[in-house]
Formats: C-alpha cells, structure tokens, sequence
C-alpha cells in the first residue's frame, strides 16, 4: 500500500526533524578536538603569571618581541600566525629552548636558544605558558 502526499509529508517532516538535531551537532562534535587541542592542562593562570614576570624581565623577551609581545624585531607573539611552530605548549618550549637559526628564521631574524637569557627550564616552560596564553585567550 502507498502512502498519500500527506503520508510521504509526514515521513519527510519526521525525518528532518530527526536529522536536525544530528546535523546541528555534527559541527560542534568535529570541532570538539580542535578545541581540545588548543587548551593545555600543564598551563595554568600561575604559570602564566610566572611567564609573563620572566618575558618582561630576565627573560629578555621583550626587548625584541615587545612589552606587548606584538614585535619589534622579532615577530608577533600576539595573534594565532607561527613562523617556526604550531603554536602548541610542547612546540612553544622547543621553540624558546632551541632558538631560531638564520637558516630556520623565515623573517630574517634570529633568536639565540632562550632568548639569549639566562633561564633555566622552569623559566622557559613559564615563558612558554605566558606566550602560549596569548594566542589562547580565555583557555
């Protein structure tokens, strides 16, 4: 037995109805790790503060990244763009350890292992946190 229009209406309404909600979340499901790839457990608001108290001060940071890490010679630590990272926590300790070499600077610019400071690695995971917090704010 065939259903009327009425009937095949009623089905294609029931089954919008039911896709809605699936579709609506679908988004939302396949952002959920990208999102959870951006925060970070081992950055937390002490850490940051630490890093921010190093980057303006023994750490050097700031003389070439700025006080408002937007860049002077060196480039911005400010907005989401990386030139020798992915701008995650690991990459961001890797990053401030190694240093830029003329070879690796995609700017022109290089930056001694540390900024060319004399920090230890507690410093340099606490730069990286200020650093990282930056790009991720409110994470």
């Amino acid at each position: 037995m065939r259903p009327g229009v009425a009937g095949v209406a009623l089905v294609t309404l029931a089954a919008l109805a039911l896709a809605a909600p699936a579709a609506a979340q679908a988004p939302a499901a396949a952002q959920a790790p990208a999102a959870a790839k951006k925060s970070d457990a081992r950055v937390t608001p002490a850490l940051i503060a630490m890093g921010d108290t190093i980057f303006h001060g023994a750490g050097l940071c700031f003389a070439c990244h700025g006080a408002d890490a937007k860049g002077i010679v060196g480039p911005s630590l400010a907005d989401t763009t990386w030139l020798h990272s992915t701008g995650t926590y690991s990459d961001l300790i890797r990053q401030i350890t190694a240093g830029v070499t003329q070879a690796q600077s995609k700017g022109g610019q290089i930056m001694p292992p540390k900024g060319g400071g004399e920090i230890t690695e507690a410093d340099v995971k606490a730069v990286a946190a200020y650093v990282w917090s930056l790009s991720h704010p409110g994470q």
